[in-house]
């Protein structure tokens, strides 16, 4: 072995999930005392195959039960065409593969793609898993990454200042299937761009330095009030994962109990068969309390743990969090505090979450929503609507942003009475809830004043329904007016600039008789009259006829 060795030692920093504030698994960094081996591994990919190696070693040694992230440069992979020692080490420490992320990392450039890609798909033969690292401040090929179609994205802090970008990265990676880590955060305003931005993991100094130990606490910013307004469908499941506890299907209850007794923080354990599906599920305490019992030990201790355990309760990667209520309201009662375990389109197990964290997130997401509503409609106000304006601009969408209101409405309220303008309100709320469709958001931003925003093509229905209806109040007949402005990607660039080019519009239909529709696009210029007459021009943000763009 080469003396290089014996003066190389590793440090282990944690990656973070965002939600949970807890520690999502450990990256493994070598840290040289003298020379440049990371240089040398460069060019060498025997040599960088034995850095992974003597990385999970050292990892084992610290006997953790989190997952591991080892890293390997492109080159190594493809001229490897795999780890098979890793994979060997894995194996005689009793860790499983799908438990080792293999960090793959720049450069790319000269990286013969084809056999990259043939030394990843042997890699997930094996049952590891995959992240494509320095994603942003490196070289790999659009095309090459979404090849490589990767467990985990880790992306440059540096592109945090850029939120178009992160936007982009951050659809792609929903195709994809992938988390989104933020590398190097270093200050809380940074980690709270990484969660508006939609990254489930994130590492750096802010949460914990590498260090020779594996960080037992991390330090996680709270979540800003308000930030990440939860839409209808609810959080992905993906924000919750916690890592799991897991054994061999073989596994004996006495190795369960050392397991449980070792780690006072796992609430449970998962036994898997070879592939990394679980078959059965141990919870800590029903287990701990059997094995507890006058003669528990001696009757249990050599016996399979699966004897114990019970079914486990699944959901896939892709669910939410109300789904998940739905697989723990389906089981029994004895059963709510258990672990679900979460899994991949193969059935293998991914980690797990808990109740606990699921119901802390969705009532504080209520408590937020609750607090934004509209005492009179229900509806949530402004910052909801503009919050879902900013992501869907991040995201790349086309959408149409409206707004709505009734004309001459101070004339409704001194005519017929505040009690007839107040109830008139209520109907136009109620039949905005009752027109929208699942991507539609209605807020009532104050008085007679609504915000519509949809899918252009989920426009219409909504629009004819609300100006075609017979509104009155007191018994004086009430029209409605609308602007629209429809938004392709990139024309806007946030919430304010959409309102600021909504606003000529909203003048232009208010200037028209009769119930109103005035129809724009962003950045062009002109406007289109779908209802009403006696047009004015409007002035202010520029518009264009969708005819004419």
């Amino acid at each position: 072995m080469h003396s290089w060795t014996d003066t190389l030692r590793f440090a282990f920093q944690p990656v973070v999930n965002l939600t949970t504030g807890g520690v999502a698994g450990l990256e493994i960094l070598a840290r040289p005392e003298t020379g440049d081996v990371l240089a040398e591994a460069r060019r060498d990919p025997e040599l960088d195959g034995q850095l992974a190696v003597l990385a999970f070693r050292a990892a084992a040694r610290k006997e953790t039960l989190l997952p591991l992230y080892v890293n390997v440069f492109a080159g190594t992979l493809a001229d490897l065409g795999g780890l098979t020692p890793l994979h060997d080490a894995v194996r005689a420490a009793r860790r499983l593969p799908w438990e080792v992320t293999i960090d793959i990392g720049p450069p790319y450039t000269h990286v013969p793609q084809q056999a990259l890609l043939e030394a990843v798909g042997a890699l997930r033969d094996q049952g590891f898993r995959i992240s494509a690292d320095g994603v942003g401040d490196g070289d790999i090929p659009l095309r090459l990454l979404t090849d490589l179609t990767p467990e985990l994205v880790k992306l440059d802090a540096s592109l945090l200042a850029r939120p178009a970008a992160i936007g982009a990265m951050r659809a792609l990676c929903e195709q994809l299937g992938a988390l989104v880590c933020v590398e190097g955060v270093e200050t809380e305003l940074q980690c709270a761009a990484a969660r508006s931005a939609g990254a489930q993991l994130a590492q750096g100094e802010l949460f914990a330095p590498p260090a020779r130990l594996p960080a037992a606490e991390v330090y996680v910013p709270p979540r800003t009030p308000g930030l990440g307004v939860t839409p209808p469908s609810g959080p992905s499941v993906r924000e919750f994962v916690r890592p799991a506890a897991l054994l061999p299907a073989t596994a004996s209850a006495g190795q369960v109990r050392a397991l449980l007794t070792g780690s006072p923080d796992v609430s449970g354990v998962l036994l898997v068969d070879i592939h990394g599906v679980p078959v059965r599920s141990v919870h800590r305490s029903r287990f701990l309390l059997s094995m507890s019992g006058r003669y528990g030990h001696a009757l249990y201790a050599d016996r399979p743990a699966a004897k114990l355990g019970d079914p486990p309760r699944t959901v896939g990667v892709d669910a939410t969090a109300w789904e998940v209520l739905d697989v723990v309201a389906d089981g029994g009662r004895d059963r709510t505090s258990d672990d679900v375990a979460v899994v991949d389109r193969f059935g293998r197990c991914v980690g797990v979450v808990r109740l606990a964290d699921l119901v802390r997130a969705l009532a504080e997401t209520r408590v937020e929503e609750a607090a934004g509503l509209n005492p009179l409609t229900r509806l949530p106000g402004s910052d909801a609507i503009t919050g879902e304006v900013d992501r869907r601009i991040a995201d790349g969408r086309r959408f149409a942003l409206s707004w709505l209101d009734v004309d001459h409405f101070k004339q409704v309220n001194d005519g017929a009475g505040f009690a007839a303008g107040d109830e008139l309100i209520r109907s136009v709320g109620r039949a905005l809830q009752h027109a929208a469709t699942d991507s539609t958001r209605v807020g009532h931003i104050g008085g007679d004043d609504f915000l519509v925003l949809a899918d252009p093509e989920g426009l219409n229905p909504v629009a004819v329904s609300m100006l075609d209806a017979a509104w009155s109040a007191g018994g004086r007949p009430v029209t409605l007016s609308l602007a629209t402005v429809l938004c392709e990607p990139g024309s806007v660039t946030d919430h304010r600039q959409a309102a600021s080019c909504l606003a000529p519009l909203k003048k232009a239909a208010k200037s028209l008789s009769g119930a109103s529709w005035v129809l724009g696009r962003a950045g062009l210029p002109g406007h289109e009259i779908l209802r009403g007459a006696e047009v004015t021009p409007a002035a202010g943000c520029a518009v264009a006829e969708p005819g004419r763009g």
